[in-house]
């Protein structure tokens, strides 16, 4: 009997960048499942739907996906198996025969407006921008619409990538129309938690922290629990808790593996001084670059501390 392909969900709907991303990963046989957002594509790993899902968390010109980060802590645990970054090409698209100067209204992703918008307000002032739940979305609906459909619609052009055009049939407008030609996106595989892998030398953490309420020097108190042990932090983003004002969860990428001593030691700490500490993934960094350990936190040199503990315990040691 053949075993079924796995599925995979992802943002969809086809032919968005993070399509792209999880090609960069998945198997050639997998089953792919576009979603209709992030929290949809997740859902799927937490039900079991599917075994992974590809989504976006961090974009160079826009920072964090809040959508990504906010629902990897709003359900059943998930945890970071891989990550990829895809170059962020756009275009102005639109229908057979949509000339600039017809359009009015555009529609595209948010984290796609921001890369944009220079572009638009100098070439399109007074266009009016409609959020779109994807880059792709809106140039799929756009496409399928009959005449009547179409001319209802609230924009008459969609900013998607070259990819979504082609698939969906839709003329280019403009091309080359991002204002950062260098922007990235980062993506993530997410997939349900079981045994942490072994470390590569060149790995990634992700967790979140939150502090606690209303109390002086909490955040250096947290920070000091990576610096003390050597651990860097590449990336560190504040999100609302949600329950009231002024209360705060952190985003955190470091370097290093769950796996390595400091890293662990950087956890314990947390889990003794923060209300609420969530693990998301230890990971490969995408750019395989080796971590530089500070002198004092290589693993030997944790084990070379704690043998000598033992000693002074056991009196051999003074």
């Amino acid at each position: 009997m053949t075993t079924p392909a796995p599925t995979w969900s992802f943002l969809g709907p086809g032919g968005t960048f993070c399509e792209s991303a999880l090609r960069q990963v998945a198997p050639r046989d997998v089953v792919l499942d576009p979603c209709q957002d992030v929290p949809t594509a997740l859902d799927r790993v937490r039900d079991r739907s599917a075994v992974a899902a590809v989504v976006p968390i961090e974009n160079s010109v826009e920072g964090g996906v809040n959508a990504t980060l906010d629902n990897l802590v709003a359900g059943a645990p998930l945890v970071i198996a891989a990550e990829m970054a895809v170059p962020i090409t756009f275009v102005l698209a639109g229908r057979r025969g949509t000339r600039l100067e017809d359009v009015r209204a555009i529609s595209t992703h948010p984290h796609a407006w921001a890369q944009c918008r220079g572009w638009v307000h100098q070439h399109l002032p007074e266009a009016v921008y409609i959020e779109g739940s994807s880059t792709s979305a809106p140039a799929r609906a756009l496409a399928e619409a009959d005449d009547a459909a179409a001319a209802a619609l609230d924009y008459q052009a969609v900013l998607c990538n070259p990819l979504a055009a082609e698939q969906y049939h839709l003329s280019i407008i403009a091309g080359g129309v991002a204002d950062n030609p260098d922007a990235v996106t980062r993506f993530v595989k997410v997939c349900r938690p079981g045994r942490v892998g072994e470390p590569t030398g060149a790995d990634k953490t992700t967790l979140l922290v939150q502090l606690p309420h209303n109390r002086a020097g909490a955040l250096l108190d947290m920070l000091e629990q990576f610096s003390v042990r050597g651990v860097n932090l590449t990336r560190i983003e504040s999100r609302p808790v949600g329950d009231s004002l002024g209360r705060y969860r952190f985003s955190i990428d470091v370097e290093g593996h769950i796996r390595e001593e400091r890293v662990q030691a950087a956890f314990i700490g947390l889990h003794r001084t923060c209300p609420f500490l969530r693990f998301l993934g230890s990971y490969p960094r995408l750019d395989s670059l080796p971590v530089v350990v500070p002198a004092g936190t290589s693993d030997k040199d944790f084990v070379v501390a704690r043998s000598w503990v033992a000693d002074v315990l056991d009196g051999r040691t003074l």
